[in-house]
């Protein structure tokens, strides 16, 4: 895999990575740089570790916006020799010290459509992260002020997002998406609208987004895809309290029946307090 970094503002650098299209940012401080985001597999964050290295001879932080494999199976690759610090939220980090049933949902994932990526991330040893976020938490990176905070739940229970404040950048995670849906399959759509308008109120008209997946957007994109969850959390809720099955709300929902219906069910197990 042969992958580089593009750089999408002074000192914030972006990678996408080709198969599933994740992005990892860079930020480089003086004699300091923060990894957002590992990928999936030991060679994909060692060609990562290749691709930052050419940009920076700096060590690096790392921090996972959350649990799943794609954003933090390679944190031992670039995290563990020589030992670097790596945060995550608190429930994410609990998540990946249990990493027997993220290597079991990761392949039940990918086996179908990937079923090399499948294997390799099957023998993929986690590490899990050594710091843990709360609320927020306030890192210098080489002189530069990096924020971590969790501004709710939404994609998954343990979100973090990075804000990059002297250069408008916001590092979203998986909260924003561009090119294909969120994934819903273990989200709180009820809360997630409420989580992307706390985003927006990080934003300005010039911030430059980093979704977790796609390229990277403006405030404007986000504001459409929270108008988005505001209407699908509408359609959750009414559809619960009509007795509708969720496959009738998935059907007239935002960004496709198929990418609402795990999103209709969540959404009723909220309502139903059983998540």
């Amino acid at each position: 895999m042969t992958v580089r970094f593009v750089r999408v503002a002074d000192g914030v650098h972006v990678l996408r990575e080709p198969l599933l299209k994740v992005n990892v940012t860079l930020v480089v401080g003086d004699g300091a740089a923060l990894l957002v985001d590992t990928l999936s597999t030991a060679g994909q964050a060692a060609a990562l570790a290749d691709a930052a290295r050419a940009v920076t001879t700096a060590g690096w932080t790392v921090v996972n916006t959350h649990h799943h494999f794609d954003h933090c199976f390679g944190n031992a690759t670039l995290a563990a020799d020589p030992p670097r610090p790596v945060y995550a939220h608190h429930v994410a980090a609990e998540a990946m010290r249990a990493p027997e049933r993220l290597r079991r949902e990761a392949y039940a994932e990918l086996r179908g459509p990937h079923p090399a990526l499948a294997e390799e991330v099957a023998r993929t040893v986690p590490l899990a992260p050594t710091h843990t976020v709360r609320g927020a938490t306030v890192l210098d990176v080489g002189g530069r002020r990096v924020v971590l905070r969790h501004p709710g739940r939404g994609h998954t229970a343990g979100d973090l997002v990075v804000h990059v404040p002297d250069v408008d950048v916001l590092v979203a995670g998986d909260l924003v998406e561009q090119g294909d849906p969120p994934a819903f399959e273990d989200s709180y759509p009820l809360q997630w609208p409420d989580t992307v308008a706390e985003l927006l109120r990080m934003t300005t008209g010039a911030t430059v987004v980093v979704p977790g997946h796609g390229d990277p957007v403006d405030a404007g994109f986000v504001r459409a895809q929270h108008a988005q969850l505001v209407e699908l959390a509408r359609l959750i809720r009414a559809g619960h309290a009509g007795g509708a099955p969720a496959e009738r709300v998935a059907a007239e929902a935002p960004f496709g029946a198929r990418a609402a219906l795990p999103a209709a069910r969540r959404g009723y197990a909220e309502l139903d307090g059983t998540v």
